[in-house]
């Protein structure tokens, strides 16, 4: 198929990868020119804007950053592409900002889903993403084999908006574990425990969590966009969060620093407290 990305940076750019490789025609587009040339020297079809974007390709997967970003791209994309298109947002962004773009591209005839992903940087580049899909089922089908070229697997939720509700809660539960784990492996550092052994320990118990067996590889870079997500959707709701209002705060002091010291250092950081093993004789166990 015909198949064009728009944002081809650290996710966009390996899943490009993966669809050509699948044997699809893939165009691209992005703002930043020096990402453009490097998607010229490995082969892509280059665009010099969306308008031109917008012909040369059946199905349009938006890996972009905010919530404008796809509303701009999907806007431009809905107005010059062929009737029949699909545009296939990536970006993680809010349920009801799917929903108005949904309608918005059945007025004109076009396709739309939102397809957010999980695993992150390191499922790109395996090409073994997860798609969360929301839309109409014949639009998801015709689409699937493309997301399935980086992809696991690509699951339906419900109906369009319901694939970024359900990458909302993945992140919900994982900024939770971030915030959970770090605290637990907190106490078992300043009772004189390596926090990089309990991690092996616990990651072979109960309570075992995805997070915390990638727990090397969380960047803090979405916390706060994401998080806004959430408290917003419960905002709306009527619906009273505790849990989600308390890791909103606390997750914000996070960052991959302070696991890489928490895990491999001698000593660590966490709300503004300097925390250091206990030694034996203040009564450590090490």
């Amino acid at each position: 198929m015909k198949v064009a990305v728009i944002g081809i940076g650290e996710m966009g750019f390996p899943m490009a990868g993966f669809l050509k490789k699948a044997g699809h025609d893939v165009a691209v587009f992005d703002i930043d020119s020096s990402r453009m040339a490097t998607a010229a020297e490995h082969g892509f079809e280059i665009a010099a804007n969306l308008k031109e974007l917008a012909g040369k390709a059946e199905i349009f997967i938006a890996v972009v950053n905010t919530d404008q970003q796809s509303i701009d791209v999907t806007e431009v994309i809905s107005a010059n592409a062929a009737k029949g298109s699909i545009i296939v947002i990536s970006a993680t962004n809010n349920p009801l900002t799917m929903r108005d773009l949904g309608k918005l591209c059945a007025t004109r005839g076009i396709g739309f889903i939102d397809s957010p992903v999980v695993y992150g940087a390191s499922g790109a580049k395996k090409g073994t993403l997860l798609c969360l899909v929301g839309g109409e089922t014949d639009v998801i089908e015709k689409a699937r084999p493309v997301l399935m070229a980086y992809s696991r697997d690509v699951m339906h939720v419900g109906p369009i908006g319901s694939g970024q509700l359900a990458k909302a809660c993945n992140n919900l539960l994982h900024w939770v574990h971030c915030v959970s784990n770090y605290e637990t492996l907190l106490l078992a550092k300043r009772w004189g425990i390596d926090a990089q052994r309990m991690r092996e320990v616990l990651l072979k118990c109960p309570a075992y969590n995805g997070t915390l067996d990638r727990w090397d590889t969380t960047k803090f870079t979405w916390q706060e966009k994401d998080m806004d997500v959430t408290m917003d959707l419960a905002q709306l709701a009527g619906l009273m969060l505790p849990m989600a209002g308390l890791t909103d705060q606390l997750v914000k002091t996070l960052k991959a620093k302070n696991v890489s010291e928490l895990l491999y250092g001698a000593e660590c950081d966490y709300m503004g407290v300097h925390v250091m093993p206990l030694t034996a004789e203040e009564g450590g166990l090490a």
